[in-house]
């Protein structure tokens, strides 16, 4: 095939997912959560939880209450629960629909191979996973700058990984945007995960929902104290490898490994899924 016409069914692909009205939930719940809980957190007193750890350390606490921390603290206390419940809910459905509509004998009727469409649907799902965690990054930023100072620093405070940082603006929006590009990468793990449970013999309701529980059971146990020594088995704990771009000095060793074995994770999820795909019959 030639790359042409695989970007042109890429494109297409795109243009399909996004005409379906779930596909914008994501966008419609963040925005509307976005704003409720950045109001909330900017009032006096939430806003001690940022003052008192940042006068004890000697910063100036008007310098560092700023968009940046108020965009961060968004991102790090919703987006991995949030995005588990919407990233299934797309990628979940955008085969095991397209089965149950019987579209799929249409599109193959084209000249494609089965794994030519499905790299083109797996990589309209991963597109759609870093649009919407940059898209949760931007409303977070716009509607923190809004509340707070625009050009202050960027205070990070993460006590279960021992993570206190802050830097100024400009390396604060540097760090910020590393940080999202991070986040996308770890999401890009459910979103594999829920495109295998899609190509499988099953609804799409019960794809979101096997991989929804996938999840949520390893973030449970992945957070039980008597399982300390087998963190690295947890795949929220190698998720949350994006906290490590806002250490003062970035671990590169610890980030790599642990997105090489995310990246392992989710082209052994488009290997998986092309091999069972390949082998049903569509007809049924």
């Amino acid at each position: 095939m030639s790359p042409t016409l695989f970007l042109q069914i890429t494109g297409s692909e795109l243009r399909r997912m996004f005409a379906r009205p779930r596909t914008y939930l994501g966008y419609g719940a963040f925005a509307l959560f976005n704003v409720a809980f950045l109001i909330l957190l900017s009032r006096p007193g939430p806003s001690r939880l940022f003052r008192i750890p940042l006068e004890r350390a000697g910063y100036l606490f008007d310098d560092y209450f700023s968009a940046l921390t108020l965009a961060w603290s968004m991102v790090a206390l919703t987006t991995v629960f949030l995005a588990t419940l919407f990233f299934p809910l797309v990628a979940g459905d955008v085969v095991a629909k397209e089965v149950e509509d019987g579209n799929l004998r249409l599109l193959l009727s084209r000249p494609v191979s089965r794994f030519h469409l499905l790299l083109s649907k797996f990589i309209a799902c991963q597109l759609y996973t870093i649009t919407l965690v940059f898209f949760i990054g931007l409303i977070s930023l716009i509607t923190g700058s809004c509340l707070a100072k625009w050009n202050g620093g960027l205070f990070v405070m993460a006590p279960e990984r021992e993570l206190f940082a802050v830097f100024p603006f400009g390396a604060g929006l540097r760090r910020y945007a590393l940080g999202l590009l991070c986040v996308s990468a770890s999401m890009g793990t459910v979103t594999s995960v829920a495109f295998l449970f899609s190509c499988q013999r099953m609804k799409p309701a019960a794809a979101t929902i096997l991989t929804v529980c996938l999840f949520f059971i390893d973030a449970i146990f992945s957070r039980v104290p008597y399982f300390a020594d087998y963190e690295d088995w947890f795949l929220n704990s190698r998720m949350a490898s994006w906290l490590e771009a806002f250490r003062e000095r970035i671990p590169s060793h610890e980030l790599v490994q642990n997105y090489a074995i995310l990246s392992g994770l989710s082209l052994t999820c488009l290997i998986l899924a092309w091999a069972t795909f390949e082998k049903r019959d569509l007809k049924a």
